[in-house]
């Protein structure tokens, strides 16, 4: 699918608009600008509960730790993509599943203002056709995602609210085991779906969500290929032949994701990335730092700032002094064209994790997304093809589930 912010929508799909070879469309920079760049997991929604954090203000990651801003979407040619309604694993008890509850909504609730605070620059998407359409009028478009479903408790029919709210992505779990499902990095608890996650398998069906597998088990991805009736997605995962971590697919299930139609979107998460040794000492000290920075509701925009400031100066020092491995661009663009190698570019996108880990040595935040299209105009990838690996592809896949959903 070729797609442009100039992109015409046609019986429900974007009209190819160009074709010609990238290098022939003018400056790298400029043919980044014309695609439609998408990205399809950001964790930005963590930042706008934090007090007096402004999106409409260039933030920094030496400042706030921060990756991801209007001006800096600007910079980097970034149009918006499935933000994050991401809430840490929590008990699996009725209390724990009311408290993972209530802080989703509350999640969904200020990407909602954010939205209606700043009307003339982010518009809520919903379906693939708004994409193009919100972009063309100069604003980022805002789709919803689920990272983790545990806020759905025992009542997966509560995915249905999120729906209404505008939730059109949804993974079943995270790090850690959950009522749905298992986590490529837990122990095995039901040896892929649980009975509930398969109900939330259906479910998502039948509402018309694309089904994330990212952070679940090989047996959960391979039990929700077979179960789902319509394609499911990666949203932000890894190669495992260029770098082995249970995060990341193997070619076989890569193969498997595009003989489905879908796409894998490659995160620039590090330790997915590179080895990490285990630090127990250095993971202690730096949980402890960033506990300081937490409590947000009751600072004064000014003492959060300041926390903040005060974490980036502590983690700083930290890395000096138990420095660790760090993946640069050259090491994500391995996964990006290993990828493209195994299953060409209709199955392949962007998905960095920014503000959730993301970033690397050379694309530290969206400032830097043009570098991808540079690295791929040097491969000799086409402004159609970049088209799909920009958002193309991801659009594709949720207006698949949303044809296959239940009476659609």
């Amino acid at each position: 699918m070729q797609l442009s912010r100039r992109a015409a929508v046609v019986n429900g799909a974007a009209a190819l608009v160009l074709a010609s070879p990238a290098k022939a469309a003018g400056s790298t920079r400029s043919l980044h600008q014309r695609l439609l760049c998408l990205d399809t997991h950001l964790d930005t929604p963590s930042s706008l509960a934090r007090p007096g954090w402004d999106i409409m203000r260039r933030h920094g990651g030496q400042v706030d730790f921060t990756q991801v801003d209007y001006p800096r979407m600007v910079q980097g040619g970034l149009d918006g993509g499935f933000w994050a309604i991401y809430t840490p694993q929590g008990a699996l008890t009725p209390e724990g599943y009311a408290a993972m509850r209530d802080a989703a909504f509350l999640r969904a609730t200020e990407i909602r203002e954010m939205v209606a605070a700043h009307p003339d620059k982010f518009e809520l998407a919903f379906v693939p056709e708004d994409a193009a359409r919100i972009a063309g009028k100069g604003k980022r478009v805002v789709f919803q995602s689920i990272e983790n479903s545990s806020p759905l408790g025992t009542d997966v029919s509560l995915l249905r609210v999120f729906y209404r709210l505008g939730v059109r992505m949804a993974g079943p779990v995270h790090f850690k085991v959950n009522q749905f499902a298992d986590s490529a990095t837990d122990a095995k608890t039901w040896n892929g779906l649980s009975p509930a996650g398969r109900e939330l398998v259906a479910l998502a069906n039948d509402l018309g969500i694309v089904l994330d597998a990212s952070h679940a088990s090989d047996d959960v991805f391979d039990q929700m290929m077979e179960q789902s009736r319509a394609p499911i997605i990666c949203s932000h995962s890894g190669c495992r032949a260029v770098f082995d971590h249970p995060r990341n697919l193997d070619d076989a299930r890569i193969r498997k994701l595009a003989a489905a139609g879908s796409t894998i979107q490659i995160n620039s998460y590090n330790e997915y990335l590179v080895p990490v040794p285990q630090n127990k000492e250095r993971d202690a000290a730096r949980a402890a730092i960033m506990a300081k920075t937490r409590g947000g509701a009751g600072k004064s925009p000014a003492q959060a700032a300041a926390d903040l400031r005060e974490a980036v100066k502590a983690i700083a020092e930290l890395d000096k002094r138990m420095p660790i491995p760090r993946a640069d661009f050259d090491t994500f663009m391995k996964h990006v064209l290993h990828a493209l190698d195994l299953v060409g570019p209709e199955h392949v996108g962007i998905g960095c994790d920014w503000d959730g880990g993301g970033g690397v040595i050379g694309m530290e935040d969206v400032a830097s997304l043009p570098r991808i299209t540079e690295r791929l105009v040097k491969a000799g990838y086409t402004e159609a093809q970049l088209a799909d690996v920009w958002g193309g592809n991801a659009l594709r896949v949720l207006g698949a589930a949303q044809k296959a959903r239940k009476g659609g």
